[in-house]
């Protein structure tokens, strides 16, 4: 399990993503108008659960054993994106299980509709993203959620990567066109980061 230390050595940073992104500002105002009052359908459990995963990014379980070992955010105000980004560490069995989930959610989430707490219909979309051939196992989604009424829709991208035991997971969302690049980015330079931290922290045992 790498240290907190370690695990910090790990995380991307603004300068990593490119010019116009920096440290955050605070949470992205779409988090809450949009995610936190949507509820998935009561019939379709997966989906429900991917709506919370989302909002939480508690991808792992939200308990103590997969808390982050560290974690950092970063804005990109002119584009109004937003990048969540995670180290955790946890059993490689359980990471893969994780990635197989979201592998299925393409089939059994594809379309649906959600509604928020006021009873306002929302249309999600969810799809398979592209990602680079980065470290033992990877899996991403990318998630579209659309307010007719508001005339608007939010992007998120979700992924993660397993290298060894430890994993980076990340959301990147915006209101606006995703930013490809930065999510893939994240993958290709966070990989890099989390090989190298794991090597330094087998050298120092």
């Amino acid at each position: 399990m790498l240290t907190p230390g370690q695990a910090r050595a790990a995380l991307i940073t603004a300068a990593d993503l490119g010019k116009g992104w920096e440290s955050t500002r605070g949470a992205a105002t779409w988090r809450d108008e949009v995610l936190k009052t949507t509820a998935g359908p009561t019939d379709r459990p997966d989906c429900r659960r991917l709506l919370d995963v989302l909002y939480t990014e508690d991808l792992f379980g939200g308990s103590a054993t997969t808390a982050p070992r560290a974690a950092v955010a970063l804005d990109d105000p002119d584009g109004g994106a937003q990048l969540h980004y995670r180290i955790t560490s946890y059993r490689a069995a359980d990471i893969d299980g994780t990635l197989a989930w979201l592998a299925t959610l393409p089939d059994t989430c594809g379309h649906f509709e959600a509604r928020a707490e006021a009873g306002v219909a929302r249309d999600v979309r969810v799809t398979a993203l592209t990602l680079p051939g980065a470290g033992d196992a990877r899996g991403g989604l990318r998630v579209t959620v659309s307010d007719a009424r508001a005339e608007e829709t939010l992007t998120v991208d979700l992924v993660a990567v397993r290298v060894g035991d430890d994993a980076l997971s990340l959301t990147n969302g915006t209101l606006d066109a995703p930013a490809d690049d930065a999510t893939r980015t994240a993958v290709e330079v966070g990989t890099e980061r989390l090989t190298e931290a794991r090597r330094q922290g087998r050298a120092q045992v």
